[in-house]
């Protein structure tokens, strides 16, 4: 075909879940209900750390951060979706697709390398715990949350330099409810079989790759609990335990997804749900609202509300 022939698509369609009206009323409902959790749930986090000086420490610094980032993530595709169930046509701007993809590896390439952060953390202080303070210092702390946000902008620039140069001709229908890679390179009017092995070298390599690192650490961090007493090893074994869950149900999710030729499966829509919707709502209960200390703030956050409103 020749170049001035052919038409360049300027919107993709969106198929989201179902054409069914009652279907989509109570799927919004639902995710109407997870994402204002998740906003409320990370906000209340944000809020509490920064305004209560006793959670002025490392972990909390870094849970502060996390909840930002799965502010900002869910924020990438929830509201889009969830304005899509009124609409009996779902489209989005090429422009805005190209942007979508950019901020949702970013955040979500951040989320992978924070991850890692936060097992560091915990590593040094179990491992180093009377020193654990004067290590994991404002500088360190700051370095390595800086480190995380950089680790996922080179990972989503990577991914957006590989698609911006792809034509798209037509046709422009994703069977999805939002823009990825794997959806968005199959509608390229070109042979894209060798930018699909670079981008899962790049995605796909990258969390798998990281996953096992991250099960090989806590693996060390649970069997150097064995040398500490029973009330510290139970509560740093609890804490371990549910970043370990939290591990998994982002990474096994992405490496289903991106670890594998990027041929469709009845699945792949389910499974993106699991990690764009729900792991941005679950972060915060599993990591931090489960807390005793974050507890005790939030009520001592909510005493100091009532006392200035009736003053």
């Amino acid at each position: 075909m020749e170049p001035q022939n052919i038409t360049w698509v300027s919107e993709f369609v969106l198929l989201g879940f179902s054409k069914t009206q009652e279907l989509q009323k109570f799927l919004f409902l639902v995710f109407l209900f997870v994402y204002v959790t998740t906003v409320v749930g990370n906000l209340l986090i944000i809020v509490t750390v920064t305004f209560d000086s006793r959670l002025h420490m490392p972990m909390y610094f870094l849970l502060r951060n996390l909840a930002v980032i799965d502010f900002c993530y869910s924020t990438v595709t929830s509201p889009k979706m969830l304005v899509d169930f009124f609409h009996e046509t779902k489209t989005i701007s090429y422009q805005g697709c190209m942007a979508q993809i950019f901020f949702f590896h970013l955040l979500g390439g951040g989320t992978v390398f924070f991850l890692s952060v936060l097992a560091y953390d915990r590593y040094i202080a179990i491992s180093r715990p009377l020193h654990y303070v004067t290590i994991m210092n404002t500088r360190v702390c700051v370095g390595l949350v800086v480190a995380a946000w950089v680790g996922g902008f080179v990972h989503s620039i990577v991914q957006l330099a590989l698609m911006l140069p792809l034509p798209f001709c037509g046709p422009n229908v994703l069977d999805n409810f939002y823009c990825d890679v794997p959806q968005v390179l199959r509608l390229a009017c070109t042979d894209t079989s060798l930018l699909e092995f670079l981008m899962i070298s790049n995605s796909g390599m990258l969390v798998l790759i990281w996953f096992v690192l991250l099960l090989i650490s806590y693996t060390i961090i649970l069997v150097m609990l064995r040398s500490h007493s029973g009330q510290a090893r139970r509560k740093a074994a609890s804490t371990c335990t549910t970043h370990i869950i939290v591990v998994s149900m982002i990474f096994i999710p992405c490496i289903y997804i991106y670890s594998r030729p990027f041929t469709p499966f009845p699945m792949d829509k389910a499974v993106s749900v699991s990690y764009t919707v729900m792991t941005p709502m679950l972060n915060p209960m599993i990591y931090t609202l489960r807390n005793q200390e974050m507890q005790a703030a939030m009520k001592r956050l909510g005493k100091r509300l009532v006392i200035c409103n009736k003053e």
